[in-house]
Order: structure tokens, then sequence, then C-alpha cells
């Protein structure tokens, strides 16, 4: 754990009480603050006391008593309105911070040399995220990563000489850590996301960009418009040697891109290849050859870079993301593919698109609005899909006429049904895809509980081999 000590000997409000606000708290107490921890729900209050802390109703407190009001990301800043906690610190001048904040404040405070990277975006964090600290160990740093993905980030290791912490940053921890200042901070993209929460898409790109403004260096992806005008801003500010722009895209005027199956560097009009994801099943498609084209700049934009060859040998290696194209295994000609994160069609058509054809498609879940229309252009690379769920009915409309389809109910029926048919298909590679472009609501209660059932059915087939160690 990472203690925080900036509070020592001050009295601190902790409001938001699941596991990051617990470990926060615990952070703090560690530190020598005087923490009072709270929340909305009997289950928080109840989880908090049952850890060693001190438990109170903030609708009672005395505000002007606290340092710091520090909430979980999950506790609503502005909008749609502020939570009454925060209103309350507000109004009493307390300031309102997250665990980001902390762990900043704490790194200035202890001054060692400790490089971070910190990674937002609508898209690909989580995989940018995961992709970066597999990068650095495979490189032999000393690594710790967490955040918004696995682990708390004050749960991580203590702060130590050489230490690399990557951490995955959500809208709500940057719009609660005014004074981020990674290392390197990561742009990937920005897309209409979490409008509750901000707003508008404009207030909502502009927390995405204060993880860059507030950086030694950026890393910003230059395929949507906001990120192009953030990028700009940057650069204007800090100089364009202190901004890496990358794009997927092959055209795209960029510092990193995609040259065919490579990630090259473009300095003064010549490409460098920095390495080549051919091959590599964990970074397939376009959306993964940002992610790659992400690490790879953020890692070379360190006060300590990793080289061209470090990063060619560690993208080899990298084994992917659980429900996010992850390969399960093959029987025979087929390769099973498990996309459960896809819970719209703006995340399976990035699935869609990874593969030439010869895909036996199951989707279906609890729909989200508009469908799967705007997947139409892809139908052409479908040989066969399985309706499961409650979004059965509607899909099923959708693809009459244009694709095969099967009302198969479960996922236990449309993965035996896809496993039969692609077994008889014909073609070099038969394609088991599941990718919903829906929730999970209806039969599962979260995509990692669904991926996690399509991967122990894919496991249960006749002459599978199994990856990541699951057979």
């Amino acid at each position: 754990m990472i203690r925080i000590t900036s509070f020592a000997g001050r009295r601190v409000a902790v409001f938001g009480l699941g596991a990051s606000g617990i470990a926060t708290a615990k952070a703090l107490v560690q530190g020598g603050a005087d923490v009072v921890a709270s929340d909305d729900s009997a289950q928080g209050m109840k989880a908090a006391a049952e850890a060693g802390l001190k438990t109170a109703d903030l609708k009672e407190a005395n505000w002007a008593v606290f340092s710091a009001l520090v909430v979980a990301p999950g506790v609503p800043l502005t909008h749609p309105e502020p939570h009454w906690a925060v209103r309350a610190a507000k109004l009493a001048g307390v300031e309102v911070i997250g665990d980001l904040e902390l762990f900043c404040r704490e790194r200035r405070k202890q001054d060692f040399d400790v490089p971070l990277i910190c990674i937002t975006g609508t898209n690909g964090k989580s995989t940018t995220t995961a992709l970066t600290a597999h990068l650095l160990k495979a490189a032999g740093r000393d690594t710790q990563v967490g955040g918004n993905i696995g682990t708390a980030m004050l749960l991580l290791e203590p702060f130590a000489p050489g230490r690399h912490y990557v951490i995955e940053c959500s809208s709500y921890q940057i719009d609660l850590a005014p004074s981020v200042d990674a290392s390197v901070a990561v742009l990937l993209n920005v897309t209409p996301d979490h409008l509750d929460r901000h707003g508008t898409i404009e207030n909502y790109a502009a927390v995405k960009a204060g993880l860059v403004y507030g950086a030694q260096k950026g890393v910003v992806g230059v395929d949507d418009k906001y990120c192009r005008a953030i990028a700009d801003k940057l650069i204007a500010a800090k100089g364009a040697e202190n901004v890496t722009r990358i794009s997927a895209r092959p055209d795209a005027d960029c510092d990193v891109g995609v040259a065919g199956s490579k990630v090259v560097q473009r300095k003064g009009g010549a490409a460098t290849v920095i390495a080549d994801l051919a091959g590599i099943g964990s970074l397939r498609g376009s959306h993964n050859a940002e992610n790659a084209c992400a690490a790879s700049a953020a890692l070379m934009a360190l006060p300590q870079p990793l080289s061209a060859d470090e990063i060619a040998s560690g993208l080899k290696s990298f084994p992917g993301l659980a429900h996010r194209m992850e390969e399960l295994g093959r029987a025979g000609r087929t390769l099973f593919v498990n996309d459960s994160k896809a819970t719209n069609a703006d995340s399976t058509e990035k699935a869609l698109v990874s593969f030439p054809g010869n895909i036996f498609w199951i989707l279906g879940g609890k729909p989200k609005a508009g469908g799967i229309a705007a997947l139409t252009p892809y139908f052409d690379r479908v040989a066969k899909a399985y309706l499961i769920g409650e979004a059965t009915e509607e899909f099923a409309a959708t693809l009459d006429g244009k694709v095969v389809f099967e009302r198969c109910g479960t996922l236990d029926a449309a993965t035996a049904a896809a496993a039969r048919d692609a077994a008889g298909a014909d073609g070099a590679e038969p394609v088991v895809l599941l990718s919903p472009a829906c929730a999970s609501f209806d039969q599962f209660r979260n995509f990692e509980v669904r991926g996690d059932h399509f991967r122990a059915l894919v496991k249960a087939l006749p002459d599978i081999e199994m990856k990541r160690g699951d057979a």
C-alpha cells in the first residue's frame, strides 16, 4: 500500500466505500490522517467498519474540521447534479479530490525517481495500460499497474527509486485530480460517453485533456476532432518535442503510426520501423494497432526510454486482456474468440473488421439504442449469426435477408451451434466470435461473467487446444 502522508495530523472525510474508497481511507490512516469514512449505503458503512475504519454520517458533520473530502470516482461531482456531500464540502470551502490526486501529491512529496504513465481515452485504455505495463516488465523494469484497471492505485507497492507506475485513469478520476502530473500521459480518443456525468461531450473532452495538459510529455491520438484540437493546443503550449501524435490510419499526419502491419515512427519525412504486429493475435485489428502505437510512443517518451528492440520483443509476448478480442483456443482450423466486452455496436465493429470473413458470430443480450444497424457494412464477413437473449427478435429483423441466422436463446446453445457449423465450413480459418453488441444483464451479472461462461463452454468442446494456460 502507498501511505498518504500529505494529510498527516489532519482530519479527512472519505465518501464512497467500495473497494477503492476503503483502500483510500486505509492509505490515509496509515499516513497519519484522522479519517472519517461515510457512504450512502449501509453495506458500505458496514464494510468500512469491518475494515477497522471510523465511520459517521457526514450529513451531521461540522465540515469546518475537515481539510479535504476524498470521494470515490462514482460520486457525482457536477452532473446531473453534485452529490450532497460534494455540495456540503464546497459550501464549507473544503477541497474535493480523489485517489489519483492523493497518489500524485504523495509522489511529489516523496520525490523519488518514479516514472508515472497515465492512460485515458473513451476506448482502448485498459488494453493500452496492460500492454504498456507488459512491455516495461518484459524489458526488466520494476513495474506496478493499476487504477481503473485491476488494483486500486493506492494498493500498489510503495514508491521506490526507479519503480514505474502505469495507471489507467477514468474521466471521473481525472476530474478529481487537479494537479495530476504524469511523466507521460496518453489520451487515446474521445467519443460520446458518460455524458450523464459530464453534461456535454465538450466537457467530457476537457476533463480528458486535463491529464495530458498536466504531464511532462503527452501522447495524443488524432483520429477524432476533439483529440486533434487537444493535440494542437498541447503543441502550442509545450512544444512539438513534448507531444507525440499517434494514429492507426495509414495516411494520417502523425508522429507514431502504422504502415501495413508495422508500427512506425515518422520524422523528417522518413519512417522508422518500431515493430511488426503481423501474427500477434492479441493485437489483431486497427484498434489494437492504435493501442500498440500509444504504448510504444509512451515508452519512448520516458526519461529513460525503451528501445525499439525492447518494444518489438515485448509486443510478441503480450497475452491480451480477457474478454477483449481474447483468443481462447482452436479446434482444428476453427479459432474461438471471446469479445464479451463488446457491449455496443461500436465495439463489435472493431471485432468484425479484424477478420476478413468466415465469422460465426454470437451476439445478443440486453440491446442498446440503435441496435446493430450500423454494422450492416460488415455483414458480408459473417458466415452465420447466432442470436441470444432479449435482443433476439430485434436483431433477427435487422439480419433478415442479409445474414443467415439461428435463434439460439442461450449462450450454451449458440456456442454449440457455432462450433458445429464452423467445423464444417470451408476456408483456412473459421472464427467463432462472441461479440454481443449488447449488455449482459438479461442473462449474466456482467460481461466478465458472460465471457467466463463462454470460455468454459469452449474449453469443454472436443479436440480444443486452449491458450492462456486454460488447457
